[in-house]
Parts: structure tokens; sequence; C-alpha cells
């Protein structure tokens, strides 16, 4: 998830921050209780910019970040089409064996008074010519459906052997195969069939659809790996690297605030959230909160909560133009 790092220092250092529209005040800003509050009337907020919503505390289901790779298709592509290869040989084969067979059958039913012993050797021998090619061809068949399941797994294996929609989606590339590996730890069971992907440079969000637990480790990160398919016209080209979130079961309870809620200052994250009418206190937001669906879980939250969802770093803006010297500058609630 991305964590644009909104300066507000930086605003006030190049243009003063923001500028009061005609005939507005400052912003009130006080220390109350050893936090800063900041006081924003519904016509100074629409003003500068700043919207807010009321969130509930309720259980979210946490996203693991995992590190995903877009796999090039060409293998698929080569195996699909060297089995196809293998059956339409296999077929010539069993077609020559038959027609040697019959050949053979007649020459023993005509006896040696009409086929000498010479041609019934020649037509011997290239009926046990055919059916060794065919015994060839079986295996050839075989070795390529069994490499299509130890590369990648019983479903797309089932899938190239089969030319089924799943393999030849992946061949015109109106779908891309993405192994996402968990974390080294990670394991959940069952796989996660809830997934996405960050597309860069936008970093985006496209769903991923679960195929099967991948065959192989990604040598860089040694966890779990599943793969996924992601649209062919998602944004995401083979060779990418991505990050990843897969929805595990596990639960987290409280506040889902949006990015765009968050703001970063001094090192840490932080939120504004309303304590009365009109009045915002800062409020941090822990390293390690839980993600689920693009939004950061504040589990420290009672209740429902008026979150900045827009505009924070005007909020923050108004609250260092102050002179208000306050001796915490978080909400300690």
């Amino acid at each position: 998830m991305r964590r644009a790092v909104r300066s507000a220092v930086l605003a006030l250092c190049v243009g003063g921050g923001v500028v009061p529209a005609q005939g507005q005040g400052p912003a009130r800003v006080s220390s109350e209780g050893g936090r800063v509050v900041v006081r924003l009337t519904p016509e100074e907020r629409a003003r500068i910019g700043v919207a807010t919503a009321r969130l509930a505390r309720q259980p979210h289901r946490i996203e693991i970040p995992a590190y995903g790779s877009v796999l090039d298709p060409a293998r698929v592509t080569d195996l699909t089409n060297s089995y196809a290869g293998a059956v339409a040989a296999l077929r010539t084969a069993r077609a020559r064996a038959e027609v040697s067979a019959g050949a053979l059958r007649r020459a023993r039913t005509l006896g040696t008074t009409v086929v000498s012993g010479a041609q019934r050797e020649t037509v011997e021998g290239t009926a046990a010519t055919d059916e060794a090619a065919v015994a060839a061809a079986e295996s050839q068949v075989r070795t390529f459906a069994a490499t299509a399941q130890q590369e990648w797994g019983p479903v797309l294996g089932r899938a190239i052997v089969e030319r089924a929609p799943l393999a030849t989606r992946l061949i015109e590339r109106a779908d891309l195969l993405v192994q996402v590996t968990l974390p080294s730890g990670e394991a959940p069971k069952p796989p996660p069939a809830d997934a996405s992907a960050e597309v860069p440079p936008q970093s985006e969000r496209v769903p991923l659809r679960l195929v099967s637990p991948a065959t192989r480790a990604d040598q860089r990160i040694q966890g779990l790996g599943y793969l996924y398919l992601a649209a062919g016209d998602s944004g995401l080209l083979p060779g990418m690297s991505v990050q990843a979130f897969l929805t595990s079961p596990q639960e987290a309870v409280g506040v889902a605030v949006p990015e765009s809620a968050v703001i970063h200052w001094q090192g840490r994250a932080w939120i504004y959230r309303g304590i009365g009418p009109d009045a915002f206190v800062r409020h941090p937001l822990k390293p390690d909160a839980a993600v689920s669906a693009d939004r950061y879980v504040v589990d420290d939250l009672d209740g429902e909560a008026d979150i900045v969802v827009t505009g924070p770093q005007v909020v923050l803006t108004e609250e260092l133009k102050s002179q208000v010297q306050a001796s915490g500058d978080a909400d300690d609630d």
C-alpha cells in the first residue's frame, strides 16, 4: 500500500500553509488536556477542502502483504503446443500401426502359396516397427502430461493437457499468471481466494483469482506461494514484480480509515478524529496497524468516530501555523 508522505512543514516553508480566503480568520487552535485541538466550522472545512466521514468500529478481514511476480506465459504455450503435437503424432502412429497390422493379418491368411516368405517378413517388420512407434508416441504424450502437472500443478496442468480455457486465455494474453509468495512463516489455510495486486506506477489495485498452490518457491523469498490470474488488460506485464495482498480469514476489530486520511509527520503516521462539534485532534496510527481492503484498521478508537478523510494535511498545516505550544501533541485517549 502506498503511504505517500504529505509534508505540511514543506507547505509552511514554501507558501505559509493554506491561505485563508478573503474575510476568513485563522483556524481556532487551542491546547486542551495536553493535546492540540483544531476547530474548523463546516464552512471553513468546505472552503479549504477538508471532508469528514463517520466511521464505525467493526470487524474487518485482515490483508496479508505478499510479493507477486507476473510470470511469462511462454512455458505454458510451449507445453500446450508440445502436448498437442505429441497427441497428433500418436494418432498418426496408431493409424500407421492399424494399416500395417491389417497387412500382416492378410499375409498370414493368404499363406505361403500367395505371399512369399520374404514379403511376409517385410510385413511383419513394418508392423513391429509401427507398434514400437505407437509405444514411443504414447510415452511422449505421458511425459508432456506429467511435465505439465509437475511444473504447474493439477489445475493448470490439466488445463494444458485438455487445452481448456484456463490455458488458452493465458496463451492469448487474455489473462496473466501471477505467482504470489507469502512472507516466511505465513501459512493460511485454506489458500486465500481473495487477493489483489498493485499496478505500478500509480499503485492501483487489480483483483486476482486463485488458481492453485504454486509448485515451486520464489528463490528470493522462500515462502509459500500461490498462482493467481489477473486480467490481461489490468496493466500488469510479464516480468513485473508487484506488491500483492491476500485476504486472510482472521479479523481485526476497529475503525477502517482510507489512505487519504493518513498523514506522516515527525516519523510517525497520524489521522485526525473529531472530539466534538467542529473540533479535531491528531491521533497516532500504530506502525503495525492491520490492513483491510486497502484501509488501515485503527483498533484504539471506541464506537463511531468522525475521521478527516480528505485534506488531513491541511488540518495539520493549520495546527502548525498556530503559536499554541501544547504539552503533548498526540491524542492519548
